[in-house]
């Protein structure tokens, strides 16, 4: 047996380092940006969304003066043509070019749902934050207004308010604002709710750190990552609000033009000129599946634990 022992020992010969080399880190270390970076580039369904959506916001900005005709001209001598190399997506029954009407549809339609999901953000963000750093009666009392809100049907408040109010840009975007926060406070309050205890934070308090400062300064960041992930989700639902309050008239009406007054005008010749239809819904579904998608891949670039 010692002379086995002794056999064995031959085979393994110390390794030769030099004293620099011993402590040195041979990968190269990652912020969390770059972390989450990394992990979104390996999703592919993900990236090829974010491709979508950066090819579809270029039309949006430019699409309406790419084309030989603006968005708003009638042409009564050009009315109802089908795609042609004149009119790429046909034209209405006012001869208005759908090409341009689209994209302007589509630049409005995510102006509203862009505008709304920050007012989302913000009011929800500090409400969740103050409430659960608060805590006691404040959140209490905070979170039953929150439960009032969530027990009425938020399309119902949408309705009456643009029913009360003159139909525009500003108020679909109040409209919606008044409970689509809701969401993003309960998810907010409860992740701070689990970072409040957090050594940090306490270490702060010990300072004597405003409660304002603790907020923006640590637990915001901290939550950086539902506060993105719920906010991607929040922008293809206020598309699909905006464009189903315009095809039932309540949102915005003609000569204005977004996806929801696009396919409310194309469902009413569906029978004849099913291209008026067609094109707006198809740009509809394309924004919102990408949205979900990317937001799908955020999440699991953005969630510590699926890490692998």
């Amino acid at each position: 047996m010692p002379q086995d022992t002794h056999n064995i020992d031959a085979l393994f010969k110390p390794a030769a380092a030099r004293p620099g080399d011993q402590e040195k880190i041979s990968k190269k270390s990652l912020s969390a940006f770059q972390d989450s970076w990394r992990r979104l580039r390996q999703n592919k369904a993900a990236i090829i969304s974010l491709v979508i959506l950066i090819v579809m916001l270029l039309l949006a900005i430019a699409g309406p003066w790419i084309g030989h005709h603006n968005y708003y001209s009638t042409d009564y001598g050009a009315v109802y043509q089908k795609p042609n190399a004149e009119h790429w997506f046909g034209t209405d029954k006012f001869g208005r070019d759908q090409w341009a009407r689209i994209w302007q549809g589509t630049r409005i339609s995510l102006l509203i749902a862009v505008l709304a999901a920050a007012l989302d953000l913000v009011i929800g963000v500090a409400y969740g934050a103050v409430s659960a750093l608060l805590g006691g009666r404040t959140d209490n009392v905070m979170q039953r207004i929150i439960e009032i809100l969530t027990g009425i049907p938020s399309l119902i408040i949408i309705i009456l308010l643009m029913m009360v109010m003159k139909p525009g840009i500003v108020t679909i975007m109040i409209a919606m604002s008044i409970t689509g926060w809701v969401n993003m406070a309960r998810l907010v309050r409860a992740h701070i709710m689990k970072l409040k205890s957090q050594e940090f934070v306490l270490a702060a308090r010990t300072l004597g750190t405003p409660t304002s400062r603790i907020i923006w300064k640590h637990l915001i960041p901290n939550t950086i990552g539902i506060i993105v992930i719920n906010t991607m989700f929040t922008i293809p639902s206020a598309i699909f609000t905006e464009a189903f309050l315009s095809f039932i008239g309540l949102g915005l009406q003609s000569p204005m033009s977004s996806l929801g007054v696009l396919i409310n005008d194309g469902f009413s010749s569906l029978n004849t000129q099913p291209y008026l239809l067609l094109y707006p819904s198809i740009v509809i579904v394309l924004i919102m599946v990408t949205f979900n998608i990317l937001g799908d891949g955020l999440r699991d670039a953005l969630d510590p634990r699926m890490r692998k």
